[in-house]
This record gives C-alpha cells, sequence and structure tokens, in this order.
C-alpha cells in the first residue's frame, strides 16, 4: 500500500503548488504542466487523471473492468485477437518506418499509466500466481491457442493501472468512479527528453552552456547511462547499454530511443548556437530558450507534417488544426481542458500499433538494404546503437522502409512474442490494448459510435460503417449485445474516411484530441502576445522544421535525407544532402 500513499501524495503536492500561485508572466511552461491553464492550474499536468468523453463503464460500477451488458464475462482478448485479426504484415508503400514510431513517441509523451512500473507479477510461467491481488487481471488464454499453447501459456500478464480508488478508498466508497492517472503531462512537450517534473529534469542537466547532460564515446554524445540499469533494461551483460531519459520506456526498442537521442541532442545542438549568440545569458536562459525551441519544432511536425497524414489536411483545416498562415494564429481557448482522454490514450490512439514491424532494416548511406534485426531481440537493451554504426544504419532504415498498414495485420513478433526475452513466448499487444480498455472503463463502440454522430446500433445489421457483413457476422459469434463490442477492437473493421486513415468513430477520438491539444496550450508555439511567444521573425524559423532535418542535424554518418521523411523516398521526394533541407537560425535569438 505504501506505492499508493506515496503517488496520493505526490499528486496532492503537485495540486497544492498549482493552485498556491502561478506566475502568469513567466514565459516558459512548467516541467509538470501545471499552470498552463491559469483559471484551473493543475488542467494537463502529470499524476492527475485521465479525462473522459463518456462515463465509464464498469463491471461493478465504480470500479471493475468492463463485463458484458448481460453480467458475464467479456469474451478472452486473446481469442479476440486470433479470431477477429491476422498477421498478413502488409506493408504501406506510401510511408516509412520513422511515421509509425513518431507516434509511439507522441503517445509517451502525451500519456503513462501510474503504476505501469510496479514491481507486480499476475501470470508467472504461464501461470496464474496463487492469490492474485486486486490489481492483477491477467488474460486467459484459450487452451488450443495455435501458438502459445504450445509452451503451456494459459494466461498473459495484465497489471491494472493505479486509479483515484487505489491512492485514496474514500473517493470510491460513495459509488464515485475510478479514474485512473497519467504520470505524464497531458502537453506535447517534449517530456520524454525533459521528464515530467523538476525533480526527475534535475538529474538530466549538465547545468552548464544551457545542454542536457550527455556521455561521450567515440566521438559521439549519448544519453547518461541509467543508474537503475539492472530494473529499467534487460542486459546480456556487463558492457551493455541502459539510457536514463525523461520517460521510463525510452529503452524499449532501438528506434524509438534513436527518436529520443536525436530530440536530446537536437536540444544540446540549439543551445551551443543560442551560446554563440547570446554569450551573455546564463545557463538557465539558454536551457529554457532551447528547450522553448525544441518543443516549438516538434510540435510544428506533429500538426503539420505528421497528423495531416492519418487525420486528412482538409479535415484538419475544417477544425483549425492545421493553418497555413505567416502570422500568429492566437486559438489558445482557456475553457478547453486539454486533459488526455482515456478513451483516446488507451483507445483509439493505440489504433498504430498493427504498423508496428518485427524485422527493423539495416541501410547503408546509398540505401542500400544492409541486413535486419529482430525488434525482440533488442527489447529493452538498445545496446546495438553503439555498435557496428547501428544508430545510423537503423536511422537510415527508419527513413527507408515501409511501415506496416494500419489494418486487421499484425507483425507476430508482435502478435505473440513481443517482450519476449530468454523464453520461446512472449505476450500479445492487441490482446493487451483489449484488456486494457476494460481495465480503464472505457466505454463500447456503440456508445462512442452515437456521440461521433452515427446512429447507435440496436441490431448486429445496423453496423453499416463495417467493412463487410463478414465482419459483423465475427463479432456476432463472439459477443452477446451490440454495446458489448470494445472499441479497441472496432477500430479496424470501420471504413477510412476518405483522405485519411481512419474509420468514422476513431477519427472522431482522435481529432478531438489534438484539437484539445492544441487549444488548451497556453504555450502553443502559434500563439503570439503573450509571455513566451516567439516573434513573427522566430516563428517563421519554427515552421522550417522537419523530421528529416531533426534525423539529419542528430545522426552522425548520414548525410542525405528526403524532405519528407514520413513518406517513401521518390521521384516527388528524393534523396537530397541534408544541408539542403531548411534549417532553423538561431541567431534570431
Amino acid at each position: 500500500m505504501w506505492i499508493f500513499a506515496r503517488l496520493f501524495l505526490v499528486v496532492a503536492i503537485a495540486v497544492h503548488n498549482a493552485l498556491a500561485q502561478c506566475d502568469s508572466s513567466s514565459p516558459y511552461r512548467t516541467f509538470d504542466g501545471t499552470c498552463n491553464n491559469l483559471q484551473n492550474p493543475t488542467w494537463g499536468s502529470a499524476n492527475t487523471p485521465y479525462g473522459r468523453l463518456l462515463s465509464a463503464e464498469y463491471g461493478d460500477g465504480v470500479s471493475s473492468p468492463r463485463r458484458s451488458k448481460t453480467g458475464s464475462d467479456l469474451p478472452s482478448a486473446r481469442m479476440l485477437t486470433l479470431t477477429m485479426f491476422n498477421e498478413q504484415s502488409i506493408l504501406d508503400p506510401r510511408t516509412t518506418l520513422v511515421n509509425m514510431q513518431i507516434g509511439q513517441l507522441i503517445a509517451h509523451d502525451m500519456g503513462l499509466r501510474a503504476g505501469g512500473s510496479d514491481a507486480v507479477s499476475c501470470c508467472q510461467n504461464g501461470r496464474v500466481v496463487a492469490n492474485p491481488g486486486r490489481r492483477c487481471y491477467a488474460i486467459p488464454v484459450p487452451p488450443n491457442d495455435p501458438v502459445l499453447a504450445a509452451g503451456g501459456i494459459q494466461c498473459l500478464d495484465l497489471v491494472r493501472t493505479l486509479n483515484t480508488c487505489d491512492v485514496n478508498a474514500a473517493n470510491c466508497a460513495n459509488r464515485q468512479q475510478a479514474q485512473q492517472l497519467n504520470s505524464a503531462t497531458s502537453f506535447l512537450d517534449l517530456s520524454v527528453v525533459y521528464g515530467n517534473s523538476a525533480q526527475q529534469n534535475a538529474p538530466l542537466r549538465a547545468f552548464v552552456g544551457g545542454r542536457m547532460k550527455v556521455d561521450s564515446r567515440n566521438g559521439t554524445d549519448w544519453p547518461p547511462r541509467n543508474p537503475q540499469a539492472s530494473s529499467a533494461c534487460t542486459l546480456n551483460s556487463a558492457t551493455d547499454i541502459c539510457y536514463l531519459t525523461g520517460d521510463e520506456r525510452s529503452n524499449i526498442t532501438p528506434e524509438l530511443t534513436i527518436l529520443h537521442i536525436a530530440f536530446l541532442r537536437e536540444h544540446n545542438r540549439i543551445a551551443q548556437q543560442l551560446c554563440k549568440a547570446r554569450p551573455l545569458w546564463n545557463d538557465e536562459k539558454v536551457f529554457q530558450e532551447a528547450r522553448r525551441i525544441n518543443i516549438a519544432q516538434y510540435q510544428h511536425i506533429v500538426y503539420y507534417e505528421w497528423l495531416p497524414w492519418f487525420l486528412g489536411p482538409d479535415q484538419m483545416s475544417q477544425r483549425g488544426l492545421l493553418v497555413r498562415t505567416r502570422d500568429y494564429v492566437n486559438d489558445y481557448t482557456a475553457t478547453v481542458n486539454p486533459t488526455v482522454l482515456n478513451a483516446h490514450a488507451n483507445g483509439a490512439f493505440r489504433y498504430f500499433h498493427s504498423s508496428i514491424l518485427g524485422s527493423l532494416s539495416l541501410h547503408q548511406e546509398s540505401r542500400a538494404f544492409a541486413g535486419a534485426i529482430n525488434i525482440n531481440d533488442h527489447i529493452f537493451n538498445p545496446t546495438v546503437l553503439e555498435r557496428n554504426d547501428g544508430y545510423s544504419m537503423l536511422t537510415r532504415g527508419m527513413a527507408t522502409q515501409a511501415m506496416g498498414r494500419n489494418d486487421l495485420s499484425y507483425d507476430p513478433e508482435i502478435r505473440h512474442f513481443l517482450f519476449r526475452s530468454r523464453s520461446r513466448f512472449g505476450t500479445d499487444l492487441k490482446a493487451l490494448d483489449i484488456q486494457r480498455s476494460r481495465d480503464h472503463g472505457i466505454a463500447g463502440y456503440n456508445a462512442f459510435r452515437q456521440y461521433c454522430g452515427l446512429s447507435r446500433a440496436t441490431r448486429w445489421e445496423d453496423f453499416t460503417e463495417l467493412r463487410g457483413p463478414r465482419d459483423v457476422q465475427l463479432l456476432n459469434s463472439l459477443y452477446r449485445t451490440v454495446d458489448d463490442v470494445d472499441l479497441t477492437v472496432s477500430e479496424f473493421f470501420e471504413r477510412h474516411l476518405p483522405g485519411t486513415q481512419a474509420g468514422p468513430t476513431y477519427h472522431c477520438i482522435l481529432m478531438e484530441q489534438f484539437h484539445r491539444t492544441r487549444r488548451g496550450d497556453r504555450f502553443f508555439y502559434e500563439n503570439g502576445n503573450r509571455p513566451g511567444s516567439f516573434t513573427p521573425p522566430q516563428l517563421n524559423e519554427i515552421r522550417k522544421a522537419s523530421m528529416g532535418r531533426i534525423l539529419c542535424d542528430n545522426t552522425p554518418g548520414v548525410a542525405q535525407m528526403q524532405l519528407r521523411a514520413f513518406q517513401q523516398i521518390s521521384d516527388a521526394n528524393p534523396l537530397i544532402p541534408c544541408p539542403m533541407l531548411p534549417a532553423l537560425d538561431a541567431r534570431l535569438w
């Protein structure tokens, strides 16, 4: 129980500090997200509950996982993945793997389930533990499972996210619904680089020249070594690498780690330029300005380079999320709550997991294929990046290799073997997504259909937005009622809206979230006439930012990149020398 008490204390302190006083004249955002909204200082801050579009649907109405409307258990999440999804691993010929990978970075930047790293085990060696705790919610594995049954696996591990009932039972004594806690800030603020509190940030800073702390090996800067490497990573030898960053998940896969390192190096690169341009600035001033510029470039890449592919540029323009202007946009609205929605972070945004590939390509500077590595051979062990030119080879590969298509197919490495270490078997990412949505009481697909303006189904034939009658028949055979269908299952069965990569319900949730993320951020880079606003010339420099330039500037050995790194190299998007890509001029600061 000490974990719960400690977290409750952290939340209470954060709320108290935020309510005590906010400095409305400060040009810099806080590390924990407090005081972004001056009227509601805790909106979007770390260690506060996720938001809700719809009331939670819990089995007991308060906190237990979602169940069927009939009162029975919902079908096994593992059985659903085996029945409803496949592993054809069809590639998207238009995009690169960096497209998928930055999606994971954005998801981590905006959300971190509280208690996710607690040392709790519910399913050991494929068996449910004796006397499982109340936070255990293991996934049953069917006895005829075509893969896991061979290893005698009977369950997949899942520990429930800490919620408001866990940290203070009085919260739910009067039937008040539990709300899961988000340990990250809700903002697009690169908390994955800088941390989610001042206490977390301090060990990451050099406190010299405004720089973040790095270790230099063989003439290259790397994040500092994690002092808790044995628990943070899976180490195979004493020389293996485990990095300390602003987010505990940064070591999960090599290509995720690359993006963490790229934005870390980008901070230090900007800081160095600012020191040269402004020699009288002290460390704190240089650090905060470099951080502000780094975050602004990242926000620009997310809204103007990455999101239009998924949400559609026309739809984003109609919602005011894509504004082509050389002036300020000034769309901050103090009544818009930026808090990350549960249905987004733990539902709709997991849509992109089908794009993950189990084989990561290595490419030479000519972009000639030079081999591949298995993603699960390097889970929580990024050592490959510092050996045999691994960092640059994988960076080129990520910007060359096609990502998986957003469809019903999941790579076998993700579907059966994810997180395997020394055993033959791992876990099933899609089953985890389904089970997690139930843990969080996320309402069913039918309820979200209605919220998003579609007709609420009363019979199976009413699911007219789904791809075909076979899909409806499958759902009918697995679920007891139309209201039981999980949001995290239905996502792939909706036909995409024209010009987008999502069906109407998921598009609705994603659009709503990124509307709130932009309009509810007082420090969003396109807002003017506020403390911390960029000048118009500075803003135009920020708008030069691109993912290609970030990779170019922070990857030793990479001398060329396509202008649109999220898209495949082509005649319309050719490789060009890195200096030809637009670049920010720090002298304007």
